[in-house]
């Protein structure tokens, strides 16, 4: 039984669309237990407050627990979602992962099956270039990248087709994920599961 954390940040709720349903995947492959956890906001309250949308968001998403290191070190699978910020992953996102380094320099990351989705508000907004930056942090810690490729006919669909991960586009409409790209989000986090399970499996026989 694989534990998996989905671990995301998000402004307006694209990735926290996402990630819900990267969740909901993750149990019905038959995860152990999955936790969804946010990572903590930075931004200033002002800058907040002067966005509805980005305000609205933050007060019905409180309630979920921010994520911490100990989050990563219990996880054997980690789905990372976080919006394009100038072709990079957010800096929320990014500050969290700064926080693991004396997990990664005791071992303590090697081997965990990673995967990231993310959304842009434009088609050619950074959606590769964010995921690729993300998995430069996955080499060091020397996890298991599982990207959906194009291992599902879900992939070949017209408004998704990335095969680093599962994104969206958000056109800058708060909650604006279209059906395939969730479908594609869910196939990402069953196989990522899946592969985990294999690779516990393999672990205790060898």
């Amino acid at each position: 039984m694989t534990n998996v954390a989905v671990i995301y940040y998000s402004s307006t709720g694209n990735v926290h669309t996402m990630a819900q349903a990267a969740a909901r995947a993750a149990e019905k492959a038959g995860a152990g237990e999955v936790r969804l956890l946010r990572a903590a906001e930075l931004a200033p309250a002002a800058a907040i407050s002067g966005n509805p949308a980005w305000a609205e968001h933050a007060a019905a998403t409180a309630g979920i627990p921010e994520a911490g290191v100990a989050d990563v070190e219990w996880a054997d699978v980690i789905l990372f979602g976080t919006p394009t910020r100038f072709g990079l992953p957010a800096a929320q996102l990014k500050q969290f992962i700064d926080t693991t380094g004396g997990l990664w320099a005791a071992g303590g990351l090697v081997n965990k099956v990673v995967s990231s989705f993310t959304s842009t508000s434009a088609t050619h907004g950074g959606q590769e270039s964010t995921l690729l930056a993300l998995n430069n942090t996955f080499y060091h810690w020397g996890s298991i990248i599982v990207p959906p490729g194009y291992a599902d006919p879900v992939q070949f669909d017209p408004a998704n087709g990335n095969p680093y991960g599962a994104s969206s586009v958000s056109g800058n409409d708060a909650s604006n994920v279209a059906e395939a790209n969730l479908a594609a989000v869910e196939f990402q986090a069953r196989r990522a599961v899946e592969t985990a399970a294999a690779l516990l499996r393999g672990f205790a026989t060898a």
